[in-house]
């Protein structure tokens, strides 16, 4: 696929290219000049590539090339592990029929909604559906939601679809498909575990492993060297020093969250807790706040924000920095989309500021050790002159 540097010449048809146009997007992304073309040919698939590489349109742009919009009926299945990146999903989809013009009908089916008002939307035959597991399959099973002409199966986030309890309910609705329908997998990690699981399901599978981007060079790096106990204290004042536009705060674990988020709470900072968000709903209204603006500070773990795309975030702050290089990576990957510039600062005690080498060394960046002062953030080993 050496060569090809245009939508056009992937095979995709005008109103689709058209509409990345719309998306300001002129160019594929590796994973998509990778997997566009074993996608439109049928084939199955597993596609990996780090978060932010562009791997739902590697897979959206060939389902809505092999999808006829003229038989009322659903077409393909998109699964995902959470509700959040279910909707996005759905969204993203969405916009797509909208700016292409194509009449293409998506649904979202996911649990924690109102049921009957999904069944309404069944009976107007969608041909694309996206959703969580199970409510997929309680639909299938009560037959309400018809499989017979599915064509494709993608599940998103595959790595944890194909582990503990979502195994089983992905294996009955790829049960319930055509045989010669289309499996579509897609992560940004691959997972060991899941090879028995993937030979059982697609045994020609075709790997998509997409070159390791480089780190975006418009964030800039930096990190403060504090105590333990100080960082929510800390975080609050690079905040008000920093003025992000929004922000997304890495924690490791449920009680920093909490305090975090009481303690700028207290300050008049507007902050959304996703990952003290103990069920559905707080997660929903965490979503809604900081991307509708009532929030402008995002409370997350690696884990309860993955498979998240939040627009216009300007900076990341790591309250505890990953140990793995490309866990930081995929952390500061939120910031600086589509050519803007962005900020990923680290609170670190003197133990973890071990990391920064690793960081600097593995991934190629630069990190400026910094510190407060008077409201400041300078650099550490400079005098002070009001703001730099």
């Amino acid at each position: 696929m050496k060569g090809i540097m245009t939508f056009s010449e992937l095979g995709l048809p005008a109103a689709l290219v058209a509409a990345l146009g719309k998306q300001g997007i002129s160019e594929p992304m590796p994973v998509q000049t990778e997997a566009v073309p074993l996608l439109l040919a049928g084939k199955d698939a597993y596609i990996t590539s780090e978060t932010g590489t562009g791997k739902t349109l590697a897979y959206l742009l060939p389902l809505f090339c092999r999808m006829d919009p003229t038989q009322a009926a659903a077409q393909a299945l998109v699964l995902a592990p959470t509700h959040e990146l279910a909707i996005q999903l759905q969204r993203q989809a969405c916009d797509l029929a909208q700016n292409s013009g194509f009449p293409i009908r998506t649904l979202l089916l996911i649990g924690g909604t109102m049921l009957q008002r999904q069944l309404d939307k069944l009976k107007k035959k969608p041909h694309l559906v996206v959703g969580s597991p199970g409510r997929i399959l309680d639909l299938i099973v009560a037959g309400k939601l018809k499989v017979n002409t599915v064509k494709c199966v993608v599940m998103d986030e595959a790595d944890r679809l194909l582990g503990g309890d979502s195994l089983a309910t992905v294996r009955k609705i790829v049960g319930t498909v055509p045989r010669n329908r289309q499996l579509v997998f897609v992560s940004a990690t691959e997972q060991p575990a899941c090879a028995a699981e993937l030979a059982s399901l697609a045994p020609s599978l075709a790997m998509v492993r997409a070159a390791a981007t480089p780190v975006n060079v418009n964030i800039e790096h930096s990190y403060l060297v504090c105590e333990e106990r100080d960082k929510p204290d800390l975080l609050r004042q690079l905040l008000h020093a920093l003025a992000p536009e929004r922000a997304i705060v890495f924690v490791h674990r449920n009680e920093d969250a909490e305090v975090i988020a009481s303690k700028l709470a207290h300050h008049n900072v507007p902050v959304a807790d996703l990952h003290g968000a103990f069920n559905k709903e707080e997660r929903k209204k965490a979503m809604e706040a900081i991307r509708g603006g009532k929030a402008r500070v995002l409370i997350a773990s690696d884990v309860a924000a993955r498979g998240l795309d939040i627009k216009g975030v300007t900076h990341i702050f790591n309250v505890d920095p990953p140990t793995e290089s490309k866990a930081y990576l995929h952390r500061v990957g939120r910031t600086a989309r589509a050519g803007a510039k962005g900020c990923a600062v680290s609170l670190m005690t003197e133990q973890e500021a071990r990391l920064v080498s690793r960081y600097q060394s593995e991934l190629g960046i630069t990190m400026t050790r910094v510190r407060l002062r008077e409201g400041f953030v300078i650099p550490a080993d400079a005098g002070f002159a009001g703001q730099t």
